[in-house]
């Protein structure tokens, strides 16, 4: 209580207050109806230092998450593995998070794909992040599987993208099949240890950069969570291109 109180009254005009470390337990009881009653007359007092604790705890979220980027930027960006859309030789890299199970990821999908279709020079990451339930782990293995039949992945992922409503084992395979793939290979490529691989490395790397939910883009050294709408994925390619 002691420590809150004093550290109010930083915010305010009190450099003597500031300096002393110690108080008796008559100093204690006059300094608690100081600051009642300083925030009774002042309550946005509190409302600021709210605030500026919050924009403290953002910068150094975003500090963080810059440096994880730029430590694992090889993983983030061209592990390889990860499907990618859009120009493979793009001159800027957008990656997203996401969960098939995830209305926010679906409501993105329809901006993401405007953007992929005005923009030539865009590349983007998928990587799958099954954090909804074990039907997000099933409709995760099952698009990363969807892989190894070369020019499926994409259709399959755009279908259960748009997908409404819950997704069950059986419709993850009627949407497979809807788009052409054959489901019993798809069945065995699903059990390969190398999709397990690819799922837990997912998790770990999204843990590493701060990705706490879906969606969640990565643009250079840019960590952006939650569904954001068409114009603010515009400007933050523009300003990647130093625009």
């Amino acid at each position: 209580m002691i420590r809150l109180l004093v550290a109010l009254l930083l915010l305010l005009p009190l450099p003597a207050l500031a300096q002393q470390t110690s108080f008796s337990p008559e100093q204690k009881k006059e300094l608690e109806n100081l600051v009642r009653d300083i925030l009774v007359k002042n309550p946005q007092i509190l409302v600021e230092a709210m605030q500026a604790l919050e924009r403290q705890q953002e910068e150094r979220a975003a500090a963080g998450a810059k440096l994880a980027i730029k430590e694992n930027a090889k993983e983030i960006f061209d592990d390889g593995v990860s499907y990618v859309a859009g120009n493979p030789k793009g001159d800027v890299t957008l990656v997203e998070f996401f969960d098939y199970r995830c209305g926010y990821c679906k409501q993105v999908q329809g901006p993401l794909l405007a953007l992929l279709k005005e923009d030539s020079k865009l590349r983007v990451v998928l990587k799958e992040l099954p954090v909804l339930g074990p039907d997000s782990m099933f409709a995760a293995r099952a698009a990363i599987a969807s892989q190894e039949q070369k020019g499926k992945y994409l259709d399959f992922h755009n279908a259960m993208m748009a997908h409404r409503g819950q997704l069950p084992e059986s419709e993850v395979f009627r949407l497979a099949g809807s788009v052409g793939l054959d489901i019993e290979r798809l069945k065995k490529d699903m059990a390969a240890p190398k999709v397990s691989q690819v799922i837990e490395r997912n998790l770990a790397l999204a843990q590493k950069i701060g990705v706490d939910g879906t969606p969640g883009f990565v643009i250079g050294e840019q960590l952006i969570p939650g569904a954001i709408p068409l114009e603010t994925m515009r400007q933050v390619v523009k300003q990647q291109r130093g625009g």
